[in-house]
């Protein structure tokens, strides 16, 4: 038996050995593009990789296959896409083109990047999927702000109301509001008189227009007139006609020592002034 078995092995290691020889077998591409050191094999799986990532493109398409096949699809055309960059580096660590700078970007302009989320890109019917149409949707723009000086246009005499009178409903309401208060205030000032009317209290009323000693001035204080009225007098000091008189003479003065007299003269002048003590 042993003797038969290593007849088969040594049969089926030449059967093995003759379809590697004629290319009928086809050679697996290895895991890691580290372990090529050919060049043209290097290519060769560079292109196998397009090809399954063009057929998977093309299946994703497919809106009907299910959302879980879709998504194992877009998983896989992701893991294709980073094994081609490898196989990429390594062509360009033999000695070969940059693919990554020249090549064509068909197959990665197909997908689409979740803004934020950068390596990992949505094909197909993935876009569609529940969770990830919401990733797509734009925010919508915040309005622009205002300048200060553009807001300062918009301020007028309205801004600070003073044009509330003039549309025409202010003013009646106000108008209707103070007869209101005027009708209360005074309701309530002839129930408090009657009340004391009946409890027999006689007030006399204060003359809102008399002038009190304590309001007068140190020029004079309270007068009467010859039939006894009250006079208003100024609480402010006022000039008699000579004073007002004399002032017009002096600035008459000024005006014409400005006018006709050098600086030089009104100098010496008012010097001499200063020494006669005028």
């Amino acid at each position: 038996m042993a003797r038969n078995a290593e007849k088969a092995m040594t049969a089926l290691a030449r059967f093995r050995q003759a379809q590697l020889e004629e290319g009928k077998v086809k050679e697996r591409r290895p895991f890691l593009a580290s372990e090529c050191n050919e060049l043209p094999k290097a290519e060769k799986w560079r292109r196998q990789i397009i090809g399954e990532i063009s057929k998977k493109v093309a299946q994703i398409q497919n809106a009907g296959l299910g959302e879980f096949r879709i998504r194992d699809l877009n998983d896989e055309i992701n893991k294709l896409l980073r094994e081609k960059g490898h196989w990429e580096f390594r062509i360009k660590e033999l000695g070969g083109p940059d693919y990554a700078r020249i090549g064509p970007k068909m197959l990665d302009h197909e997908g689409k990047e979740v803004p934020g989320n950068r390596g990992y890109k949505y094909f197909g019917a993935a876009k569609d999927l529940p969770g990830v149409r919401e990733l797509f949707e734009k925010e919508p723009v915040p309005p622009p702000r205002k300048t200060r000086a553009e807001l300062m246009k918009s301020i007028d005499a309205e801004y600070y109301g003073y044009r509330d009178e003039e549309d025409g409903i202010l003013e009646p309401l106000e108008q209707e509001h103070e007869k209101k208060v005027i009708a209360e205030a005074v309701e309530k000032w002839k129930m408090e008189r009657e009340a004391r009317l009946a409890r027999g209290e006689e007030e006399e009323e204060e003359d809102i227009y008399a002038v009190k000693d304590d309001e007068s001035d140190e020029e004079g204080g309270k007068e009467k007139g010859e039939e006894g009225q009250q006079k208003f007098i100024a609480h402010v000091p006022v000039p008699s006609q000579q004073e007002i008189e004399e002032a017009l003479v002096r600035r008459k003065k000024m005006e014409l020592l400005q006018k006709y007299a050098s600086e030089t003269l009104m100098a010496q002048s008012q010097e001499a002034k200063t020494l006669l003590g005028l």
